[in-house]
């Protein structure tokens, strides 16, 4: 090996020099982007390391009446959830949490699955649970060190099952929900809702969850919580107030028949406004306030009486004698009768039609009638003449025009439509026959292929109480655009509306079907119905009523239907009747009674002078 000169050396460790300098150049510019240029990445990997983001719930908006009593708010609740690990030891964590917080079998196995799957949330267990049980977790957290206890809103209905069917109720979201709604932020354990106002308005109900940040240390165990952490405030969400008397609706469930099921409805005439909205039987919405235990949600579903069934919107029923107004509107509309006319067979307990015999309800038969005696007395003679004048084509055609059949637009969901003949094929095409003319007989006293609901028979009559017109009926108290948009029409003088409104004042005076159910300081028109149920069962009762001030513009429509009832004067009269003065009297200032019908009056002995008044 030939031996460096001096010069070759220092030339060599000139290099060496210069390529230290280089490295060490390197390094320092490496760390000066680390520990500067990107601290703050580093500082957010750090906290993104040491903190886990829970989101709050808001509050969901109270719910209203029109008088501001609560039908829905929230009060304080406890939440219990597990920050995600690997799935054995959340199960072995479920497992141990059963010894203080009451689990079925079956909310365990679903909790297991989802903790199976690996979830990036923590698994929510139980968003109501009892404070005893919280209590005996808290004192044994060394027991559990994922746990995580929050305090959150919790929806209670202090109405109880007064408003159940009509403000309904609320439940945990599923996961098919949670991604549709991902762009909201769903996450599980959102409470929504699922039935009546609840879920209508359910977008301005729900607010805007908030956001905090808690510590966990390497293994995910909550450390701490820092206040000093960015927070995302929630929003409460807004709160409604509706169009609902809740007073009238604790009225109506008071004098409800016992044991009976059924519905009544109260429209305002002049804006469409729901004032009551009542269905029989009801249950304790309060039940899902929190996560429904398998075998009270069995119950429920299961109960012969359908306690979850809101019959006023969903429920269809023939109408009966009550549709005699419909045919007489019809018939009015097509010009094939006049108020004053008389038909050409006097009622004698039957008419005869083609090689059928149709009876009236009273053997005895009712004479000769106009068109106002006929509503008075109900007499079924006097409707087969009209339906045959009609005709089953005509009267399908606008029956169907005036939108029979389909929902009234009411705010809220699940509204059903009835049943009504969209043409004359409907015969062949569900009972496998060709309809011959005399359904238009059965069509026009309230029988046969024709079922309506209470709302959109109250729908109707307030048509009649107006000018022919009325709005979708409106539960929200802002909507107020109804009472100049009416959604239905009858194309009929207002001199005819007269004549069919003075058939149903006939109802309730003396020598109507309703006469019993009238009242000492209100004006009440109405309309008794007895339906056919089918079945051998009984029949069910109707009354559908309009009621104002003596001399003055009707103010309320009300209807009431009684399953099985058997009877419209004895049974659904008396109900609608009490219900409208209740309400009528608050509204005009008139200290309210328990007497109320002129029945009452007669069985508790006091001055009927009333009843005979000119003005009657």
């Amino acid at each position: 090996m030939t031996p460096r000169n001096p010069q070759q050396i220092r030339v060599l460790a000139v290099r060496a020099r210069v390529g230290v300098i280089a490295l060490l150049g390197v390094l320092v510019a490496v760390l000066f982007r680390a520990q500067v240029l990107r601290s703050s990445d580093w500082l957010l990997q750090s906290q993104s390391n040491r903190l886990r983001a829970l989101t709050i719930p808001a509050p969901r908006g109270v719910i209203r009446d029109r008088a501001g009593r609560v039908f829905a708010d929230n009060v304080p609740g406890y939440s219990v959830s597990i920050i995600p690990d690997r799935p054995d030891s959340m199960i072995s964590t479920l497992h141990r949490m059963r010894e203080h917080l009451e689990l079925d079998d079956g909310r365990f196995e679903e909790l297991s699955a989802q903790a199976r799957s690996g979830p990036v949330r923590p698994l929510l267990v139980s968003v109501d649970a009892p404070f005893a049980a919280v209590a005996a977790l808290q004192e044994r957290r060394s027991r559990f060190p994922r746990l995580l206890i929050e305090t959150r809103p919790k929806r209670r209905y202090p109405a109880g099952r007064v408003g159940a069917h009509v403000i309904g109720y609320v439940g945990e979201i599923n996961e098919t929900e949670v991604e549709a709604r991902e762009g909201e932020g769903a996450e599980p354990g959102w409470i929504v809702g699922r039935s009546g106002i609840e879920a209508q308005y359910e977008p301005t109900l729900q607010g805007r969850p908030g956001i905090r940040y808690v510590e966990v240390d390497a293994e995910g165990r909550i450390v701490g919580s820092f206040a000093g952490v960015r927070r995302v405030t929630e929003e409460p969400g807004t709160d409604l107030e509706l169009n609902l008397d809740l007073d009238l609706m604790e009225w109506i469930d008071h004098i409800f028949p016992e044991g009976m099921n059924g519905s009544v409805v109260m429209l305002e005439v002049e804006t469409g406004a729901v004032l009551a909205l009542y269905s029989a039987p009801a249950f304790d919405p309060n039940v899902f306030a929190g996560v429904v235990e398998r075998s009270e949600w069995n119950r429920l579903v299961q109960d012969p009486e359908s306690p979850l069934y809101h019959r006023a919107v969903m429920g269809s029923y023939p109408p009966g004698s009550p549709w005699k107004l419909a045919t007489a509107a019809i018939a009015l509309d097509l010009g094939v009768v006049t108020p004053s006319e008389r038909m050409p067979v006097a009622c004698r307990g039957s008419f005869v039609f083609g090689n059928r015999s149709y009876a009236c309800w009273r053997p005895e038969g009712h004479g000769s009638l106009d068109l106002a005696g006929a509503i008075q007395h109900s007499c079924n003679v006097y409707f087969y003449q009209l339906g045959v004048r009609i005709g089953l084509a005509r009267l399908l055609e606008v029956g169907n025009r005036m939108g029979f059949g389909e929902p009234c637009g009411i705010d809220l969901p699940n509204e059903a439509g009835g049943t009504f003949p969209e043409g004359v094929e409907f015969w062949e095409r569900v009972y496998s026959y060709r309809a011959r003319e005399g359904e238009a007989l059965n069509l026009a006293i309230g029988q046969g292929p024709n079922d309506q609901t209470p709302l959109k028979m109250a729908q109707f009559i307030l048509a009649i109480a107006r000018d022919g017109s009325a709005p979708a009926p409106s539960l929200l108290r802002s909507t107020k655009a109804g009472a100049n948009n009416p959604s239905w029409s009858l194309d009929i003088p207002q001199e005819h509306l007269e004549q069919i409104r003075e058939g149903m004042r006939r109802v309730t005076g003396e020598g109507g079907t309703a006469y019993l159910s009238s009242l000492e300081h209100f004006d009440l028109l109405g309309k008794t119905g007895t339906a056919q149920s089918g079945g051998g069962r009984p029949s069910h009762a109707w009354f559908t009523a309009i009621a104002g001030p003596w001399g003055e513009a009707p103010e309320i429509v009300v209807i009431a239907l009684v399953e099985f009832g058997e009877s419209g004067s004895g049974v659904a009269a008396p109900l609608a009747a009490k219900a409208a003065d209740y309400y009528l009297r608050g509204r005009h200032g008139i200290p309210r009674d328990t007497i109320q019908t002129l029945g009452e009056y007669f069985r508790a002995g006091r001055n009927t002078a009333w009843a005979r008044r000119p003005e009657r």
